[in-house]
């Protein structure tokens, strides 16, 4: 039980530091609404069931271990960043309509349920720091004599909900603010900023060393 309050402790503070999931996840919501916003943050849960997996079986080892599959997945993840912040860019420039009558059409056609989710998924599996997060953080809490693989797929799921649960909670907070943010000049501004946060994400991933 001391292992698992430790484990929850450290979890805790990961997942309150704000990062990629944090910022893909409150687009989707300012873009889409709530719904949009919790089915961002299922998907990035979905991409930590991958790497939860992946490091109960031994596969992020692998990956952390060779360089060019690490580089690879680096870059792919940085790009998708960068794609996304350049899309905020282009709304923020003005470059798609913004009247407020059309914003709810808008909104509904480019953050579908499969749009947001796809965002949220895509984010979390183009991040190689979780790979390096899961290979090394899951398996220090891991008691002796106990079953490695069933631990910490356990581990990963706590680890899960609890980023879910704080996500699901980012989004109500940033949905109740959504009507006034996303006022055209308001929205614009919005998207500007966390166009250049998603970019500086990107290039964060891609130059940072492990």
């Amino acid at each position: 039980m001391s292992d698992l309050l430790a484990f929850i402790g450290v979890a805790l503070v990961v997942i309150v530091t704000p990062g990629p999931d944090t910022a893909v996840t409150v687009r989707s919501t300012l873009l889409g609404g709530r719904r949009a916003g919790v089915f961002t943050a299922l998907g990035v849960v979905s991409g930590q069931a991958c790497w939860t997996l992946a490091a109960s079986a031994g596969l992020t080892a692998l990956l952390v271990a060779s360089e060019p599959a690490f580089v690879a997945v680096k870059a792919l993840g940085a790009a998708y960043l960068v794609y996304l912040g350049v899309q905020a860019l282009r709304i923020a420039a003005g470059r798609r309509t913004l009247d407020d009558a059309g914003a709810s059409r808008q909104n509904r056609r480019v953050v579908s349920a499969t749009t947001a989710y796809r965002h949220g998924l895509l984010s979390d599996l183009g991040n190689p720091k979780m790979a390096a997060f899961f290979t090394s953080l899951l398996p220090q809490f891991v008691p002796a004599h106990h079953p490695t693989f069933s631990t910490m797929l356990v581990l990963g799921l706590v680890f899960g909900a609890l980023t879910l649960a704080w996500l699901v909670a980012y989004t109500a907070v940033v949905g109740k603010a959504r009507e006034v943010l996303t006022r055209s000049r308001v929205r614009r501004v919005i998207e500007g900023v966390t166009g250049c946060v998603l970019i500086a994400l990107g290039l964060r991933v891609v130059t940072e060393h492990r």
